[in-house]
Parts: structure tokens; sequence; C-alpha cells
């Protein structure tokens, strides 16, 4: 099913607003834009690090800062701004999402790198906003979200594929950079057709209704757990090395795991009104820490093919899941505006954590904090089931 009959077939259900199927396509698309740099960042960062513009330090400061922008600029426009003249916005954001591209391609030094993809996140989370603003006004938001992922992940595996064969080998990291923000340019069509103004949701209280025990734990339990794949995915080669496997296995791993994530996104919009979200949660997120383990437990060649699969597959399986506690959390539904911004502060947060455990080129800490993060996360999830069935909201 393609984004555009899954949206014709939720036509009419929605809580206000009533988008057509292309409408919502459109949006899913720019959120998707805002987020093809998670797919490319090994492809397009590693060739930055290979041409020798970067140390491996500053290499994880762009990533970082990157990273970081997003979850920023995701959640000031979706809290900040209001969701009018969303086509200006969007044809605004992919112009500026471009030039910092273009800007990234020509940077000769560390501290361009890392401003021009400061400049970038920023824009890529308003661009992510799009997208988020529309599915938090769905009665199926959980479902509205599992398109979302899988139309992302699709595009980053496309996109990188394209890059790794043809843009980079031609051109290097700023041929890569380059095609990236013809994409940004050539996607101001589908700007146009995105809905020009969100109809409200009930936010006169946004704020409040955010600062509550159910959305915070909600959301904290949202963030320990991509801090989980965050610290695992930024050291997976060091990690396999340590264990005997080569870097090229890794890579291979790295490009099978993001056809499992997509795997696991469509699953999951299958099958996500089938299965209590709490259930769901709590499953992945000991599967996540079980599979953590494993990497720490010095594990031979299939056993880490096996655990890379499965984290590729859970990591999207979860977001509808997630997305469904955190309507339940706040019915004004100003939390499920704030999901991506978790996601993305603990895919940045979660590598700079676990570095600090590793010692003299030793890294299994990093996956013995990978498992203690994926273990909170089905805590905080306990906490606020606790809650918020104290509250009447389960």
């Amino acid at each position: 099913m393609t984004a555009s009959q899954a949206a014709q077939a939720e036509d009419g259900d929605w809580l206000v607003g009533n988008p057509t199927g292309s409408q919502l396509a459109s949006a899913l698309w720019i959120g998707s834009v805002g987020l093809l740099i998670l797919g490319l960042q090994p492809v397009l960062l590693g060739a930055l690090y290979t041409e020798g513009h970067v140390t491996g330090d500053e290499l994880a400061l762009v990533a970082t800062a990157e990273m970081i922008a997003i979850g920023v600029g995701s959640a000031i426009v979706a809290m900040l701004l209001p969701a009018r003249n969303m086509r200006w916005k969007s044809a605004a954001l992919l112009v500026l999402l471009a030039l910092a591209n273009f800007w990234t391609a020509y940077a000769g030094s560390p501290t361009g790198l890392i401003g021009a993809r400061t400049l970038a996140g920023l824009a890529e989370g308003g661009l992510v906003a799009v997208a988020t603003e529309l599915i938090a006004r769905s009665r199926r938001a959980e479902r509205i979200g599992g398109y979302f992922v899988t139309l992302q992940t699709l595009a980053q595996c496309a996109l990188a594929l394209a890059l790794a064969l043809y843009a980079v080998p031609a051109a290097g990291s700023a041929g890569g950079f380059i095609a990236l923000g013809i994409v940004c340019l050539l996607s101001l069509v589908i700007a146009w057709m995105v809905p020009d103004d969100y109809a409200d949701l009930p936010k006169e209280e946004q704020f409040a209704s955010v600062a509550t025990v159910p959305a915070i734990t909600a959301l904290l339990s949202i963030f320990c757990y991509f801090m989980f794949f965050g610290a695992v995915w930024a050291f997976l080669e060091p990690i396999g090395a340590q264990f005997g496997i080569d870097g090229r296995t890794v890579g291979l791993m790295v490009s099978a795991s993001l056809a499992a994530q997509v795997i696991g996104a469509m699953t999951a919009t299958v099958f996500e009104a089938r299965i209590d979200y709490r259930f769901a949660i709590t499953i992945i997120g000991i599967i996540a820490a079980i599979s953590s383990i494993l990497l720490a437990s010095g594990p031979g060649l299939w056993v880490f093919w096996a655990v890379a699969l499965v984290m590729g597959f859970i990591l999207l399986f979860i977001v509808p899941y997630q997305i469904r506690m955190a309507i339940t959390a706040d019915e004004t539904r100003t939390a499920v505006l704030l999901v991506p911004a978790a996601q993305l502060f603990g895919l940045a947060i979660g590598p700079i954590a676990a570095s600090l455990l590793i010692d003299a080129g030793n890294f299994r800490p990093v996956s013995e904090f990978a498992a203690a993060t994926a273990l909170a996360s089905v805590l905080l999830v306990g906490v606020f089931v606790v809650v918020a069935r104290r509250q009447g909201r389960t």
C-alpha cells in the first residue's frame, strides 16, 4: 500500500481538518526529506573522514551537532509556530536545507562543517514537524506514523545506494551533499501539495499538558530507547573489530540492518492495531537489552549478524507504539509533537554518554550501557502505566 492509498483509506478519520490522500503523502515526504540524513550519515560522513576533512573526534561533533539541531528544530516548529502557511514554510525550509548541503560540500574546515550541519539540522527538524503536525491530527496517528517511518526508510535506502554507487565515487563527499541539496530543491514541487493551513488542535494549555508525569515519563522512555540504539550504532564497527569482525563485514551488516528497518516499519504498520502498545514497547525493550548483552559477551560472526538484524528490525517497529503511548499520556497530542525530538536527542546523547565509558580501546562497556538504557526505557514504561492508570488514561 502506498502512502497515497493509505491516506485515502484514512480519509475522514481526522480529529480536525480533512487532508486528501495526496496532501498527506506530500507532508510525509517533506518530513522524510528532513530525516534522509539519518540513513546517509555512514556514507557522507564516512567520505568526509576518508578524504581527511575531519578527524574521528571532529566527525563525532559534526554528527552530534546535526542530530541535536534536528531535535531542536522539530520542537521549535511544532511547539512555538502556528500550523499556518505550511506550503511556504515547507518551501523555505527546503531551500534553507539545500543551501546548508551546498555549504557542507564546499566547507573548508571542521568549524565550517559543524556550522553547516547545525544549520541543516535546524531546517531538517522543521521539515520533520511538517509531517508530525499532520500526523498528530489523525485519529490513527500511530498508523500514519507507521507509514511515515516506512516512507522515510525506503527513501534513505534508495538514496544511500545511489550516493554510494554513483555520486560519492564520482565526486567525493561534495558530490553526495550536492545530490542531497538537489533532492531538496526537487521536493519544492511537492511542498506546494502540502495542506496550507492545518486545523488547530486544542492547545490552549500546550506546555502544561506536556509538563505532566505521564507525558514526561513517556518521552523519557522514548529517549532512553533511542539512547540504546544510538550508542550501539555509533560504535558498531569498533565493537566488531574487538571481537575479530572486519570493517567490511560490519558495513554489510549496516546495509542489511537498513533493510530490516524497512521490514520492521512495514510490519508495525500492519500489526499496530492488534498489539497493545504497553506489551509491544516492553517486549521490544527487553529484546533490545538482550541484544546489547549479547554484543558485550564476545559474540561470533553469526550472532553478531543476528543482533544487527534484530536491532534494525525493532528500531522502527516500536515507533507506532511510542506514538500511541504519547497520545495516551496527553490527549491534546502536544506530547506527540515532541516524539521526534525525544528520539533524536536519544540518538545524539547515546554515543556521547557511551564514549565516556570506553577505556583503552575496550568497547564492551558501550554494549553494557546500551543494555542499561534499554532496560531503563522498560522501567519508565512501567512507571507510565502505573501513573496513567491512576489518572484513568489507560
